[in-house]
């Protein structure tokens, strides 16, 4: 790694890249339709609290702003997604200044970060990971900065940004950990033995008390959480496919570049916590949650940047520096325009089931169906004399989905999943219970559940909300609120 340069400026070219970025998430973000977590969020975002059972609070909070803004939509819940990617692959081409990049190293770096499938998936749908990568990319940031630039000041940054980042995403404190033990580890004691860190850590601890706080007098439903995550990531499949996924994830022709900037880090003293860091952080991933692998997305600015930086050198080595260059950026180029119909809504959604996509993707298809399909259902059985007292359903997200996309006529709607389950059924009615996928949580505790059809996702789409049944369950051996402890769960 070259020493920094005097130069901090960031060459016009990273800007681009980085608009281009946000323009392309712009454009697709009304494709398809809403996840299931948007829906979650919006509908969190109307039951504001300083926590729930599965995050923190600020991404209810935010989607809720964003819908107050912009309408119940999906391109203004994923306007600001789009707008924090940009902005993750800008601070990208910050780090490798740091890092002692050259201007060639700065546009790589954030031509590498935009065109990783994971930041490309990540922003493209608003939940709790597009701000989560950005608090980990500001944190590093910062750290490195004070470290490296001799600022102890940037401590208290770093420490804003983690508070913030805590209120989003608890694996934040995963990075802190790490850091501090990298830290330990390379027996960098000249800077723990400062009053900078600690008072980082101060800022950071005093903003994340709401959430802290709001844990401890609920029973702190995180850890059970948290169990429920590694329980069902932990499947061989998950192990055997979890480092390819982390290599792929942060894309196959910039693998090269991501390898050398894990060596990198390692080869420079000043620079080897965060190798440290970025080893614990993949052990503890491939190991406990493998079926996660974008936790570790955050480190992959840092480790980009300084990737970029040894490929810069290797440019500059060669005797066609040119030609290496225009290789690998057409490279990058080529890679990013075959991965984006896997990650974007490119392709027309008819055609979508013969297509590789991600999960998520998959899973923004058929939520305004379903809602419809359930109406229809409590408008014939209204008609037929029968009216369903409530709706309950076996996952928060079709319950959300009934929610915020559903006629404002429908019965209440419940579940027992996740926040849902915290919510409770309020003053609902047992009575006759619209079951959706939920008729075998309901069956032990009613006289009868008839079934009375399923939902199959349009378009012949295979995603994880495909063949839903839906019930009529009628009969309750006893009320909601002595049900209700029996019907809650987290996963």
């Amino acid at each position: 790694m070259t020493e920094p340069t005097t130069d901090d400026r960031l060459p016009a070219l990273v800007w681009v890249v980085a608009a281009a970025f946000v323009v392309i998430e712009l454009a697709f973000s009304a494709g398809y339709g809403f996840q299931q977590d948007e829906l979650y969020f919006v509908q969190a975002g109307r039951h504001l609290a300083f926590g729930y059972v599965d995050q923190p609070p600020i991404a209810p909070l935010l989607t809720r702003l964003a819908t107050l803004v912009g309408g119940t939509n999906p391109t203004a819940v994923r306007t600001l997604p789009a707008l924090e990617g940009g902005a993750i692959i800008v601070l990208a081409a910050r780090q490798a200044v740091i890092f002692g990049a050259g201007r060639t190293g700065r546009v790589l770096a954030a031509l590498c970060l935009a065109g990783a499938p994971v930041l490309l998936g990540a922003t493209h749908i608003g939940n709790t990971t597009p701000p989560t990568l950005l608090a980990w990319t500001l944190v590093v940031l910062y750290v490195s900065t004070a470290i490296a630039r001799d600022r102890p000041r940037w401590w208290l940054g770093a420490g804003l940004t983690a508070g913030l980042g805590l209120q989003t995403n608890n694996l934040v404190t995963l990075l802190l950990l790490a850091l501090a033990i990298g830290l330990l580890v390379t027996r960098r004691f000249d800077i723990l033995s400062t009053r900078w860190p600690w008072l980082g850590a101060a800022v950071a601890a005093i903003i994340w008390t709401p959430n802290v706080a709001w844990q401890a007098t609920h029973g702190w439903p995180q850890f059970a959480m948290a169990a429920s995550l590694h329980r069902e990531n932990t499947s061989l499949d998950a192990y055997l496919s979890g480092l390819p996924a982390q290599i792929v994830y942060g894309g196959l022709f910039t693998a090269p570049v991501l390898i050398a900037g894990i060596v990198e880090l390692w080869r420079q003293p000043r620079t080897r916590y965060l190798a440290v860091a970025v080893i614990l952080i993949a052990g503890y991933v491939l190991t406990w949650v493998p079926g996660k692998p974008y936790y570790t997305s955050g480190l992959l600015p840092a480790v980009l940047a300084a990737g970029s930086v040894a490929t810069e050198r290797w440019f500059a080595r060669g005797r066609r520096p040119l030609l290496r260059r225009t290789l690998v950026v057409v490279a990058i180029l080529v890679a990013t325009a075959v991965e984006l119909p896997a990650v974007l809504p490119v392709w027309p959604v008819r055609v979508l089931h013969a297509q590789t996509t991600s999960a998520d993707l998959a899973d923004t298809v058929g939520w305004p169906e379903l809602a419809r399909l359930v109406a229809t259902e409590n408008t014939t059985l209204t008609i037929s004399g029968t009216p369903p007292t409530s709706i309950f359903t076996g996952n928060y997200a079709e319950a959300a989905a009934l929610d915020v996309l559903g006629p404002l006529d429908l019965p209440p709607v419940l579940s027992g999943h996740n926040a849902y389950g915290m919510w409770g059924p309020g003053s609902a009615s047992d009575a006759r219970v619209l079951a959706v996928d939920a008729a075998n949580h309901l069956r032990p505790y009613f006289a009868q559940c008839r079934t009375l059809g399923t939902f199959v996702t349009p378009y012949r789409v295979d995603n994880d909300f495909n063949h839903l049944d839906l019930s009529l369950c009628t009969g309750p051996t006893t009320d909601w609120a002595r049900l209700w402890p029996d019907l809650t769960h987290d996963d």
